[in-house]
């Protein structure tokens, strides 16, 4: 590991951690910004009981000490006790949750990336003609859709036109529709990115003399054409990943998927403000631990980039 490599390394750690610290700082202040308290919605509840929830909770300090309190226990993955599920902690509900959002997001990930190589390498060897304009009519429009307008099409047309699949995402085979939903947004991407690089690559001096060598032209494509032409995919791929994860929160609730996104969207109407932060940082925390590696990886794969 050279030293140049290294300073980068520790330059965007640091970078990360201070965008977390910020994403901690902003989340908190925001959500005490909210008119009332958490306990506002209970109906009818006396008010010595109140009281007795907002010094358990520490509400009753001053805003500086409840700042400082919270800082020292996030850093530690304490994000506290839930507010409305009675003697769970906030980090035991987002890792319970998180098993299955990471199930169903890891997998259309893996899927968007190999079937959005496989396709774009595709589009670009058979540039201009039938098949990549087929390819590129409908990678736009799954570019054009959000992931929950395609989970509602997919819903009436495979559950409730055809029945072919469970709308249930806990009943047998009831994640095949929410893996497909999440998958087809960034596969689309993927497409056009990696049909692009691979249209400049292919018109590039070394392939062009590989291909007068009498090389086979499936060694051409894959060995130098696709080897050269992937960074832009890894690249965006740590983002994606990311927005996978953070976007499956709608998904799953469109197919009733027992993951995070179900506990996300109960604390807000519940108005569970340690759940709302917890789960807020935590995605946010992802979000920059996979750019952070995309970034690494980035070297790695094109080691002529200059890290200055």
């Amino acid at each position: 590991m050279d030293k140049k490599f290294l300073y980068y390394l520790i330059k965007r750690v640091l970078l990360a951690i201070v965008t977390i610290f910020l994403v901690i700082t902003i989340t908190f202040f925001f959500m005490h910004l909210i008119p009332g308290d958490p306990f506002q919605s209970e109906k009818a509840i006396p008010e010595p009981v109140r009281e007795a929830l907002m010094e358990k909770y520490g509400f009753n300090d001053p805003l500086w000490k409840q700042y400082l309190t919270y800082l020292g226990n996030a850093v530690t993955l304490d994000f506290g006790m839930s507010m409305r599920m009675d003697g769970r902690e906030v980090t035991d509900v987002i890792f319970e949750g998180f098993a299955s959002s990471a199930k169903i997001g890891f997998i259309a990930a893996a899927l968007a990336l190999v079937m959005g190589m496989v396709f774009g390498a595709i589009a670009a060897l058979y540039h201009n003609k039938f098949i990549d304009r087929v390819i590129m009519v409908v990678s736009t429009a799954f570019v054009a859709m959000p992931s929950f307008i395609v989970g509602t099409l997919l819903l009436w047309i495979f559950c409730a036109e055809l029945e072919w699949l469970p709308a249930n995402g806990m009943e047998s085979g009831g994640l095949i529709l929410p893996i497909i939903a999440l998958a087809l947004y960034p596969m689309a991407y993927t497409i056009r990115l990696t049909r692009s690089s691979m249209l400049d690559v292919l018109g590039q001096d070394y392939i062009r003399t590989a291909k007068a060598k009498g090389v086979h032209p499936s060694k051409v494509l894959f060995k130098h054409a696709l080897k050269n032409a992937v960074t832009p995919v890894i690249t965006y791929a740590g983002p994606m990943i990311a927005f996978i994860l953070t976007g499956s929160l709608v998904v799953e609730r469109i197919f009733t998927v027992p993951g995070l996104g179900d506990h996300f969207f109960s604390s807000i109407q519940n108005r569970d403000y340690t759940m709302i932060m917890g789960t807020t940082i935590f995605l946010a925390t992802i979000i920059v631990i996979m750019m952070l590696i995309s970034d690494v990886l980035y070297k790695f794969v094109d080691p002529r980039v200059d890290l200055s």
